[in-house]
């Protein structure tokens, strides 16, 4: 077991600070670590159907048996289905069944479950706490961490939302062996970001694990789980409201989100990632922010997970540069780039920030050269 913290400096109260709990088997300290840190007259499971399916009794019986009162609050799976209807129902039934302001929100599986649970706590009786459980690589490594929680809606992704640190994380490596290789593949591409904007020794060993890693070898996933962990919370510790630095973990995000949106969200969350790095390193090298051989080595990296690398053909150029238009990194109206300058490094614009501005009629030939 490992545990990793993320101090937040600069937060407004200073229980913001949570521990990230990384492990194999660390389901079992749960109920002690709830009566710890996250002490709560009931407890809202919010999750998925699917993840329901596979964890609901089990978590269910693991509360009950420590006697602490759970209720599950389940929605289809699905990121269609992270909007702000499924938020509003949540709320609802929430309320329903009689919690108040003593409650608190366990919010387990994926990034979906992460994200919605995070949101229905930020909001329920102006703020609740919560507590994330992730299932998948992608939400352990990248979207349980920093406390960013949403819905999507019509123009975009993730544009509604609040900041909302959780009491503590709890990653448990065992429950990756049930997932799919696509699965697996997508949140490895998370991993890989995290060696691209940070750490060009750990690009390397994301590269090297990858047979490993699609096979679910849990040894060699745990590491990276770990790794990953500690880069995320050290970029979100110096930066906890993305005014600055956190904005490097941006990188492959604004083409993906557009990709996702336009798509009807038909690719996976890290598949989309994965195209979104290939096509902002090709804008990077024909910027002049990246130094030569950068894109070719992202696209090795992307297809040694089997990830796609090219803009699908059923989505048209001019879409994902109407959506590209309403991103979170949009200043002034410029569509704004988290570039890689190298791998293991991003690039700074001329103004100091960790976002280049970029013309559209570039945007556009790199989206043309991607397909």
């Amino acid at each position: 077991m490992t545990v990793v913290r993320v101090p937040l400096p600069g937060a407004s109260s200073p229980d913001a600070a949570y521990d990230v709990i990384v492990g194999r088997g660390v389901w079992s300290r749960l109920p002690a670590l709830l009566a710890e840190r996250c002490p709560a007259h009931l407890y809202a499971v919010v999750t998925d159907s699917r993840v329901a399916q596979l964890y609901g009794d089990r978590l269910g019986r693991l509360l009950g048996e420590a006697g602490h009162t759970c209720r599950q609050f389940v929605f289809p799976a699905g990121e269609w289905n992270k909007v702000r209807e499924t938020w509003a129902d949540l709320c609802d039934r929430m309320v329903a069944a009689g919690a108040g302001r003593d409650a608190a929100v366990i919010a387990l599986g994926g990034g979906v479950a992460g994200d919605l649970g995070g949101f229905v706590a930020a909001t329920l009786h102006r703020g609740i706490p919560y507590v994330q459980l992730p299932t998948t690589v992608l939400a352990m490594i990248d979207s349980s961490i920093g406390g960013k929680t949403g819905v999507d809606i019509p123009a975009g992704k993730n544009l509604v939302g609040a900041f909302h640190q959780p009491r503590f994380v709890l990653a448990d490596v065992d429950t990756l062996a049930s997932l799919p290789r696509n699965q697996i593949a997508a949140g490895c591409a998370e991993a890989i970001k995290h060696g691209v904007v940070a750490d060009a020794a750990y690009a390397d060993e994301v590269g090297h694990g990858a047979a490993a890693c699609l096979a679910r070898a849990l040894d060699a996933l745990g590491p990276i789980v770990e790794r990953s962990i500690r880069i995320k919370g050290a970029v979100v510790a110096a930066d906890e409201r993305e005014h600055g630095r956190r904005q490097i973990l941006n990188f492959g995000h604004t083409v993906a989100h557009a990709v996702e949106a336009r798509s009807g969200y038909a690719l996976l969350h890290g598949e989309a990632v994965a195209i979104g790095m290939v096509v902002e390193a090709t804008l990077a090298e024909t910027l002049g922010v990246a130094r030569a051989g950068t894109r070719r080595r992202v696209l090795e990296l992307v297809e040694r997970y089997d990830l796609p690398c090219g803009i699908p053909e059923t989505v048209a150029t001019e879409d994902l540069l109407e959506a590209m238009r309403v991103d979170k990194k949009v200043r002034a109206g410029a569509v704004r780039f988290a570039l890689p300058a190298a791998i293991g490094e991003m690039a700074h614009s001329a103004d100091g920030a960790w976002t280049v501005e970029v013309d559209p009629t570039e945007i556009r030939a790199a989206l043309e050269a991607s397909r």
